[in-house]
């Protein structure tokens, strides 16, 4: 593939710029701004303003030593990437934490944190307006953003534009020349010339042009500008040159090549072209290599493609008028059906030999299986802009709901699988919305209640309590309306968790005894020693000691009908703190002498050390100063001299 060529007075006064901000030091002097400057790249699509800001950020970038950030604001297919989806991925490509669902002000606020006290460049590309832009301003002059745009972005202060025309003779012939090789233009280079002209110098319709060219080594250069002269002119340099390439190829690729718009985030591979034309992967591969070679497609890594947002409205355009559209939803269903089969591939892979997921994996043909787990990984590292945007569009159709269902399930557990769901936190937010919107459409009581309790968890976990009280109170709503026990007592008691996490123990312990009676109700004894546990944790907050102390003997009761011995000696050990709480230190000191020796029968050291240190409180309490080294030693000797393993959590511990 060529490289860059040409826009040498364009880099010249980009350079320029950047010196007369006051922003580098390559003018012999810094003047501090109070935000990043902002240099637009302008020009139609087709003009090479990405290439441009791209060529200009790589010659600069030495300067930045904060890095270079990237982030592109409108899609192949024209649509406007949302302001929080872009100030998550650059907080992400900076190693930043992103809550799960954060709106898109924190998200900005977070971004504009990070940068601070960082030089840093930032290129935004495509930005359709100063909206997209602004937010992900940094607050810091050091920082450089370099945009690309068709138009102007009113609204930012003193941005400095650089406006794009087509390249120049010389410059035109040189790509020419990189993709047709010297021959054919030095035996005729008035007819290169003439080829430039054709194409208004604009260097995608040159790069087809000249990709056209190579694919046909006895055509000379002549004709194909000849060609383009006698093409309709209001069609536009762009337009006609992407006609010569697509009517000179064979009919099924044609078909494939129209039906490319369907990729998600315009992110191609032979997977997704295979699915959309339904071919073989062998036959997609060929075709997309061949597509890259004429320039319809630009590599993106390794057998990865990228669909030119120029070709976008083009490709569209023959997508409406040459398919039908029940062609084109079969066309997009077979891809999402592929998509599926190689997220449940991805996840398997991470499953021990033997087990029934691998079982089926071994079923699956080769080009759907992954080696080794770690290939699944950066599959799924490297896909996941073009899978979540695959979820969306799945939901926004409407009409291939079930597959979207079964899309967003396996991107769910995939990513659970290699990351966590800690790791995947961000992803899943946005994941458990789209499983929300489907079931509120579909009227799917449970599948609804289910997305809003994992939502209300997320929401939980990242501070955002008030919005997890109403998601868990809608869940109760939507798990009484499907006639769900168990979405109904999860709802309650997370409810009741929330609560407490207000500090609102009175209702708190009303909706975890809401809970409690349901489960009584059903016999879930494992539900019941938990949710005594939680009662008692509440009532113990509220200095309630006495109802505290029949829950957690409750508990304990109920973990010994279960035989579950951990569980038994974590709630005597919760009984003995609140009865020290209470003023009953020979109580406490009995019941956690007991605890140690479920905890010793149960091997967990690190309860046995704990409450080793808790017996030599209570043994300082009650003046007995010996026995509580003797205890201490005994802890030490379990975990060492660690004081945090020694820590007895709360009662939720026994949750």
């Amino acid at each position: 593939m060529p490289g860059f060529v040409g826009r040498r007075r364009e880099l010249r006064e980009l350079r320029e710029d950047v010196a007369r901000t006051g922003l580098d030091t390559l003018s012999g002097r810094k003047a501090k701004a109070p935000r990043a400057r902002v240099l637009l790249v302008a020009g139609r699509p087709g003009s090479g303003r990405t290439a441009l800001a791209e060529e200009f950020a790589r010659s600069i970038a030495g300067e930045y030593p904060g890095g270079l950030l990237r982030a592109r604001l409108t899609t192949p297919g024209g649509e406007r990437v949302p302001t929080a989806r872009s100030a998550r991925e650059l907080l992400e490509a900076l190693g930043e934490p992103t809550p799960p669902g954060a709106a898109e002000d924190e998200l900005s606020a977070l971004l504009r944190a990070a940068l601070g006290g960082r030089r840093a460049l930032l290129l935004l590309d495509d930005a359709a307006d100063a909206e997209q832009v602004d937010p992900l301003l940094p607050d810091d002059g050091d920082c450089l953003v370099v945009a690309t745009a068709e138009g102007p972005l009113t609204g930012i202060p003193d941005v400095r534009p650089c406006t794009l025309g087509g390249l120049d003779t010389p410059a035109g012939v040189e790509l020419l020349t990189a993709r047709t090789g010297e021959v054919r233009v030095t035996v005729d280079p008035r007819a290169a010339e003439n080829l430039v002209e054709a194409c208004q110098g604009q260097p995608a319709a040159l790069a087809l042009a000249g990709g056209w060219l190579a694919a046909h080594p006895k055509v000379s250069v002549a004709d194909v500008a000849k060609k383009l002269h006698d093409m309709p002119a209001e069609r536009g340099a762009l337009a006609r040159a992407f006609r010569l390439v697509y009517e000179s190829l064979p009919g099924p690729a044609q078909r494939t090549l129209r039906l490319l718009p369907l990729a998600p985030a315009g992110l191609v591979d032979a997977h997704t072209a295979s699915a959309l034309a339904g071919c073989s992967v062998a036959a997609a591969q060929s075709t997309l290599a061949d597509f890259a070679g004429l320039g319809l497609l630009h590599p993106a890594g390794e057998e990865v493609y990228l669909l030119p947002g120029c070709l976008g409205p083009l490709l569209r355009a023959l997508l409406e008028t040459k398919e039908r559209p029940a062609e084109v939803q079969l066309a997009r269903a077979r891809m999402l059906e592929r998509t599926v089969r190689l997220l449940l591939s991805c996840r398997a892979v991470t499953e021990p030999e033997g087990s029934p997921a691998r079982g089926k994996l071994a079923g699956l043909p080769r080009a759907l299986r992954f080696r080794h787990a770690d290939e699944a990984a950066a599959w799924l590292t490297g896909r996941l802009p073009a899978l979540t945007e695959a979820c969306r569009i799945a939901v926004a159709d409407g009409e291939l709901d079930t597959l979207a269902r079964r899309l967003v399930a396996a991107l769910v557990r995939a990513l659970v699988a290699h990351r966590g769901t800690e790791g995947a936190a961000p992803e899943l937010y946005g994941l458990h919305g789209l499983v929300l919107d489907v079931a509120e459409r579909r009227d799917l009581h449970r599948e609804q209640a289910a997305a809003l309790l994992n939502l209300g968890d997320l929401d939980h976990g990242t501070g955002r309590t008030r919005d997890a009280l109403d998601r868990y109170r809608a869940a109760l709503d939507a798990g009484r309306a499907a006639g769900d026990p168990y979405a109904t007592g999860r709802a309650m008691e997370s409810v009741g968790g929330a609560y407490q996490e207000l500090g609102d123990w009175h209702r708190s312990a009303d909706w975890f005894g809401r809970a409690l009676s349901q489960s009584l109700a059903r016999g879930e004894r494992a539900d019941e020693a938990r949710l005594y546990g939680r009662l008692g944790n509440v009532h113990t907050y509220a200095g309630r000691y006495g109802e505290a102390l029949r829950s957690w003997r409750a508990a304990a009761a109920g973990y010994r009908r279960l035989a579950d011995v951990p569980g038994q000696a974590k709630a005597l050990s919760e009984m003995a703190r609140v009865q020290e709480y209470a003023g009953r230190p020979e109580e406490s000191l009995h019941t956690c002498r007991a605890a140690v020796e479920l905890a010793r029968q149960a091997g967990d050291q690190r309860l046995q050390a704990a409450l080793q240190v808790r017996l030599a409180d209570t043994l300082d309490r009650l003046g007995d100063p010996a026995a509580a080294r003797l205890h201490r030693s005994a802890a030490d000797r379990l975990l060492g001299d660690d004081p945090a393993a020694c820590e007895i959590r709360s009662a939720s511990g026994c949750d």
